[in-house]
């Protein structure tokens, strides 16, 4: 997480460049989340008891994001 501002003082140089690599790591890591959930069956209540399928259904939608990212 990024660094806050503590009362009373500015962050110094060093923690305003850590919280500008931490952003820019935090945006790609959000665009794929977002891109992932585009697939309606990650981001709606998914009802299925079968052991294991939820994580087969993650991976098979960020491989199919993967590969969207790839291809265009």
């Amino acid at each position: 997480m990024p660094m806050k501002k503590p009362k009373g003082r500015d962050l110094t140089q060093y923690e305003k460049h850590l919280n500008k690599l931490i952003s820019g790591i935090r945006v790609k890591v959000e665009h794929a989340i977002g891109g992932v959930k585009r697939f309606g069956i990650v981001s709606n209540i998914f009802r299925n008891k079968t052991d294991g399928l939820d994580d087969k259904v993650m991976e098979i939608s960020c491989g199919l994001w993967n590969y969207h990212l790839l291809s265009s």
